[in-house]
């Protein structure tokens, strides 16, 4: 831990951090192309907050951030906490109505972005005050530059960051709108010291821990990994421009600490399965599957909770030490104390893949309107299957239907602009109605089963996750992108499928396909095929009434933020439903037609 001193805001935290080792590498990127001491990022924060200052921003206001994984993202944000301003970023993708949406929301008075996104601003029909730009700024705009040059040199920086208190509202989170329009979860210092000291306490954080920055800045998940706890513990952030390009980043940063969700773990894992089987040395190949069956032992009892017998601990040792320990050194996870998976349950299967390949993930529970975890244990105290136990501090119950309510310090504010809305989330005594149904053991392990609304009841009243459907036969194929269980009300389960765009185009090629675009591959014999078998071997992961017993293949990939999935690329499932309808009603026809197929009677099915 970097100091048994606690703080009450972010800028009392960073001030304290970035004092330790100035000269230490805060920030940088891959290769150390561009790098930014802990001495440097403070004077940027300094000189920001000035500027920043000069065009009115005051501690309640609101500035938002439009940009990629970047240095210059960090000074920026940093400067506007010290001015109590309330700071966000705003996803990328976001078209101009739904920009105006979340601005006008937020009341952003200032947007910090690169240029490419001054005209969407320009259109999304709110007035914003001042737009500053990274890069070369467009006319109308102010640079980043400009921002040092205009502050004023009696700026009291000091007093300034001072004079933030720790129920300041410090971020906003929009919540994915799988509902409906998103809501602008207010985050207090308070909620976020406590956020970051509570899993440092559990996961062990120090000084000098080094993490990649991939995913949005927007979502809450890469704002407390690579920002809050960086400026509250003080560990070192490696920017990654293009979250395709995170392979080779983890390859040269080595990460001590990381966190992926779990669609990400799940392509790591289909890319070494792929490796091995494609190595053209019949010896090395053979070696390589040697030791991946030794890693699905040891993650078969790890799965169960069994210890692994002497005979077969010291065989996965000698797996180790002759393939598994440079395979962990080569995808770069060879110095790592821990790894997390969360906004999303995670199949058990692919937590068992990684503890059997020496990889300790940990799955997390946690959402935006708790500041992102509440659940969570460390690796060695792990129960795969289960997201951990509570933080210290916090108290939990669960309702007659499963549903688990929270209270205590990570509890957000309320939603912006929205006391209707909060007064439904948070009830009188302050507990957080969840919207997750949970199983608690006796050691008080949650294991998730679905949100409340989701949840599949059969034509014979069978209740059902479709997530967990969803993920167990996801995890049996890297070609499925996403695929959506159907079965409310009906006499078994269907599914959509969709197939994966970054999958779509190696496949094409490894298989002397012509044509990878999502229309003719949802045809083609082959994916079908793979497919078919995708799911059957998922159906043997699954009880009986569980099964997919018909699926269709969509034409088209489904894009973040779409009609089908929001930006987080959770399911749009009352969207799904009605966009699809006729593709729907065509899986329960009693004579289908020809896209719609039934997957191969492959492995016994397990009877729950």
């Amino acid at each position: 831990m970097l100091s048994t001193v606690r703080f009450d805001t972010l800028p009392a935290a960073f001030q304290h951090t970035a004092a330790v080792k100035p000269a230490a590498i805060a920030l940088r990127t891959p290769g150390d192309t561009h790098t930014l001491t802990w001495g440097e990022y403070a004077r940027q924060v300094r000189g920001f907050a000035a500027g920043l200052a000069a065009l009115g921003v005051a501690r309640g206001d609101t500035v938002a951030l439009m940009m990629g994984n970047r240095l210059d993202f960090y000074p920026l944000e940093v400067a506007a906490q010290h001015l109590g301003a309330t700071s966000f970023s705003v996803y990328n993708t976001l078209p101009a109505d739904q920009l105006g949406y979340v601005l006008g929301n937020a009341g952003a008075r200032v947007v910090i972005c690169e240029p490419q996104y001054v005209p969407r601003l320009r259109d999304c029909g709110v007035d914003i005050q001042h737009i500053v730009c990274l890069d070369d700024a467009p006319p109308g705009t102010l640079p980043v530059a400009g921002l040092i040059t205009i502050g004023r040199a009696d700026f009291d920086f000091d007093a300034t960051w001072q004079a933030v208190r720790a129920g300041d509202v410090a971020t906003l989170i929009y919540t994915s709108g799988t509902t409906g329009a998103p809501k602008g979860v207010e985050t207090t210092h308070a909620n976020l010291l406590f956020q970051v000291y509570g899993i440092a306490e559990v996961l062990g954080i120090e000084f000098g821990d080094t993490i990649t920055s991939f995913m949005p800045s927007a979502h809450i998940a890469d704002r407390l990994t690579a920002l809050y706890t960086q400026e509250v513990l003080g560990i070192q952030v490696t920017c990654v421009a293009d979250p395709k390009q995170i392979a080779p980043a983890l390859a040269d940063l080595h990460p001590t600490i990381w966190g992926a969700v779990p669609r990400v773990w799940e392509k790591i894992r289909a890319a070494i399965e792929f490796k091995v089987a494609a190595e053209p040395d019949d010896t090395r190949r053979a070696a390589g599957q040697w030791a991946l069956s030794m890693a699905a032992t040891r993650g078969e009892y790890a799965l169960s909770g069994r210890p692994l017998p002497a005979d077969l601990a010291t065989e996965w040792q000698r797996a180790d030490e002759l393939v598994l320990r440079g395979l962990r050194k080569a995808l770069g996870f060879d110095r790592m104390r821990w790894a997390l998976s969360g906004a999303a349950p995670i199949p058990p299967a692919t937590l068992a893949f990684f503890a059997g390949l020496g990889v300790p993930i940990t799955e997390i529970w946690g959402m935006s309107e708790l500041s992102c975890i509440c659940s969570v244990s460390h690796p060695r105290e792990v129960r795969l299957g289960t997201v951990g136990t509570l933080l210290p501090g916090m108290e939990s119950r669960t309702a007659p239907d499963g549903e688990l309510q929270v209270r205590g310090p990570l509890v957000m504010r309320g939603y912006r602009g929205l006391p209707e809305k909060t007064a439904e989330a948070i009830d009188a005594d302050g507990w957080l109605h969840t919207g997750d149904i949970v199983t608690v053991d006796e050691d008080g392990y949650l294991t998730v089963v679905d949100r409340k609304k989701e949840i599949i009841i059969n034509a014979s009243g069978k209740n059902m996750s479709p997530t967990h459907i969803e993920n167990t036969v996801k995890a049996a194929t890297p070609l499925i992108g996403a695929m959506a269980v159907i079965g409310d009300g009906r006499p078994y389960n269907t599914a959509l499928i969709v197939l994966d765009a970054e999958a779509a185009g190696p496949y094409a090629e490894q298989h002397g396909l012509p044509d990878a675009a999502p229309a003719a591959l949802a045809t083609e014999p082959s994916v079908l095929a793979a497919i078919e078998a995708g799911i059957a071997a998922g159906n043997a992961h699954l009880s009986r009434v569980e099964q997919i017993k018909r699926f269709t293949v969509l034409p088209v990939f489904w894009e973040a933020g779409g009609d089908e999935v929001t930006l987080t690329m959770k399911l749009k499932r009352k969207a799904v439903a009605e966009k699809y309808a006729s593709r729907i009603e065509d899986l329960y026809r009693a004579d289908p037609p020809a896209e719609v197929r039934e997957p191969r009677r492959e492995g016994a099915a397990v009877n729950r």
